[in-house]
């Protein structure tokens, strides 16, 4: 019986998933969903030992929800392309695996980097994450963006850092902060949600101020004040492309 099965998704991730596969090679099998690559992602997959299945993009949730479906193993790891599993957390990880003491799922601990620094503040770190689970407790929802594990069961924390190195530069940032944004704008609006002047002119200062002073930012030096300043624009942009969203649909 296959115990642990890891399952990434992909898309023009070359430049990131050999790392993130070689992190994961202690599970029982590894399974790709990849959205159409024209990179060497699937190729580089393949020789690495993963198991391959190329989909259309239909969002993060239901992306994740497939590579769950094509897993055979009792337990499933979900991690990103741009993300890796350590040493120390790959030990705790097969240890829970023995010893889960009545836990369905788990929380780990993501570290992320920016701009070549760990931050470890803005309401970044620790930036926990439901990434393990049992299959037959647990699943992705259909969220397009932010998509969650849905469990009933009890859930656990790990210790150790799943390491998150998903923005090298301002360049991969604002690809990332575009697509993002634009996610989020069509996930709101699928969900019933308007934007308005508040959420134009309040949400995007407030945004500053809980990632700078309230979650102590400034702690993280100059990264910490680009970020926070980069996220309340964030805000603004993505309730900006909400309502235009709603204003161009409404003339439909």
């Amino acid at each position: 019986m296959t115990l642990l099965s890891a399952v990434i998704i992909t898309k023009n991730e070359e430049a990131n998933i050999r790392r993130c596969l070689e992190s994961v090679k202690f599970a029982d099998e590894i399974i790709v969903i990849d959205s159409n690559s024209t990179d060497k992602t699937t190729a580089i997959a393949s020789q690495l030992g993963a198991k391959v299945f190329t989909r259309p993009w239909l969002g993060f949730g239901p992306a994740k929800q497939e590579g769950v479906n094509h897993a055979s193993g009792q337990w499933i790891l979900s991690i990103d392309a741009d993300e890796m599993v350590p040493d120390e957390l790959a030990a705790e990880i097969k240890n829970k695996l023995s010893f889960a003491n009545g836990c369905s799922a788990f929380y780990l601990k993501r570290k992320t980097m920016f701009l070549g620094r760990w931050i470890l503040h803005c309401g970044w770190y620790p930036g926990y994450v439901l990434r393990l689970f049992q299959k037959n407790e647990g699943k992705f929802d259909s969220a397009i963006i932010h998509e969650k594990v849905e469990t009933q069961g009890r859930v656990g924390h790990l210790q150790s850092d799943l390491l998150h190195y998903s923005y090298p530069d301002l360049e991969s940032y604002l690809n990332k902060f575009n697509r993002y944004t634009t996610l989020g704008a069509e996930e709101a609006y699928r969900t019933g949600k308007k934007a308005g002047w508040s959420d134009l002119i309040i949400k995007p200062p407030v945004s500053f101020i809980k990632h700078y002073i309230v979650r102590q930012g400034f702690r993280d030096g100059l990264e910490g004040f680009i970020l926070s300043v980069l996220s309340s624009m964030a805000v603004l942009v993505k309730y900006a492309k909400l309502y235009t969203i709603q204003k161009n649909r409404s003339l439909k």
